[in-house]
């Protein structure tokens, strides 16, 4: 199977925009490049069958262009966006949720004694890779489905473990393997991420999250951080800024108010740090947001 073929099918079944396809699973076309997008990544693998796009977490940059994959084991703040996309050219993909419960039923099938044994803890949260022949082939019989509604229900589970057993065969196979590990460092991680993610606007102490995850502190920090390319912090203060900047594009102006109600206890250092992460200051940035909304 080519990646071509692929592409044609996902052309042919999504104009712009998403379509799903099965629960968890979905495929897109977006017919231009943008400005970038701040979002959260959640658990995904992702096969890119036309176009390029490029983004950024924390410190690191990833592109990923045709016949690329990227996997993302954990929920990472990110700013995204397509930088090769035409109305002629539309870049397109293929997207599915990597559920933690469906990989550990993956794990605890006999086969999977055979799987390479990688140590999950090393395992970065984001990473970008080739596809290989087996899981474009495999995406592809999944974007069929469109075509054969009544085949859904029952093929779409079987392709989905499919993918999940390629990737764990594969170089990414370390990411997802900590994925369906109820207890290992990985998920602590994740756990401890969910809970910042709940209470950003509040103090964070790097002990607590540590016992929370029963890590040395130590430990902690530097697993978090090789994970996610950021510190615990970084990760609070983009979590922060990104509830800022939602709040002044729906219409809030009082900016020391926004600043205060994301957790800032100084407008000016808030001010100072959304400068620096969006190029300008808050209110210009809230009067230009809101100008493209209406």
């Amino acid at each position: 199977m080519k990646i071509d073929d692929l592409r044609d099918l996902i052309g042919r079944h999504v104009c712009d925009g998403e379509r799903t396809v099965a629960p968890g699973v979905r495929i897109s076309s977006v017919p231009r490049v943008g400005a970038p997008v701040f979002s959260s990544t959640g658990t995904l693998f992702v096969l890119m069958a036309q176009g390029t796009k490029r983004m950024t977490f924390g410190t690191e940059v990833l592109e990923y262009r045709s016949g690329q994959i990227l996997v993302t084991s954990m929920d990472l703040p990110i700013s995204g966006a397509f930088t090769e996309a035409t109305p002629a050219k539309p870049a397109l993909g293929f997207s599915l949720n990597l559920r933690p419960e469906t990989i550990a039923e993956v794990l605890n099938s006999p086969a999977a004694a055979h799987l390479p044994a990688e140590r999950s803890d090393r395992a970065h949260a984001s990473s970008v890779g080739e596809a290989t022949e087996h899981l474009i082939d495999a995406v592809f019989r999944m974007v069929s489905l469109c075509d054969r509604p009544r085949d859904r229900e029952a093929l779409a589970p079987l392709i989905e473990r499919e993918l999940i057993w390629l990737l764990l065969r594969g170089p990414h196979g370390a990411a997802v393997r900590g994925l369906g590990l109820p207890d290992g460092r990985q998920t602590r991680i994740g756990r401890a991420m969910r809970h910042i993610r709940e209470h950003f606007v509040e103090p964070l102490r790097v002990s607590e999250l540590a016992t929370m995850s029963r890590m040395s502190e130590s430990t902690f920090y530097r697993s978090f951080q090789a994970a996610t390319a950021m510190s615990p912090i970084q990760f609070q203060k983009m979590l922060r800024l990104q509830d800022a900047r939602i709040r002044l594009a729906a219409g809030e102006t009082d900016v020391t108010g926004v600043a205060y109600s994301v957790g800032y206890e100084s407008p000016s250092q808030f001010s100072r740090e959304y400068r620096r992460e969006f190029g300008v200051s808050p209110s210009r940035d809230g009067a230009l947001l809101r100008a493209t909304t209406h």
